[in-house]
């Protein structure tokens, strides 16, 4: 993902990946795309290009003596991941919270079929915080 938002701060390869997001094109649809924004010569355009590819955010393939332009989605996806990661640095922590949960109403369930589980308790009990809903065996202290 090295030099992803570097190529990115450019305004004219901004407007290259826009282009190729309608799709694969050859490397002449997109200098005459350029061009109609602003004036540029087409070894500049190939510059850019050669740029977004070495970035990974575009790839290219030859078609006889065409070269055809697209939009990398593995380089894209990077891109993508790493400004998940920067929006929201807990997501990573989201599934095996999940699992977390399932497991704990498991144990929950497991508890309540249990004979002397937690359905003989009193209904406002919470095991291990003393009183009615402790077993033998367990400690009533907790942290405050």
């Amino acid at each position: 993902m090295d030099g992803v938002f570097e190529a990115l701060g450019d305004p004219v390869r901004r407007h290259l990946l826009e282009a190729l997001a309608e799709g694969e094109q050859p490397a002449g649809r997109l200098v005459d795309a350029v061009r109609a924004r602003a004036p540029i010569s087409q070894p500049a355009v190939s510059q850019h290009l050669r740029v977004l590819r070495e970035a990974g955010l575009v790839r290219v393939r030859a078609d006889g003596t065409r070269r055809l332009y697209a939009v990398d989605p593995e380089g894209t996806a990077a891109a993508r991941a790493w400004l998940d990661r920067i929006t929201d640095p807990l997501a990573a922590f989201a599934q095996p919270l999940d699992a977390l949960e399932t497991e704990l109403a498991r144990g929950r369930r497991a508890r309540r079929a249990a004979p002397g589980g937690a359905a003989d308790a009193a209904p406002d009990a919470e095991p291990g915080a003393g009183g009615a809903g402790m077993r033998s065996g367990e400690r009533g202290d907790r942290l405050a």
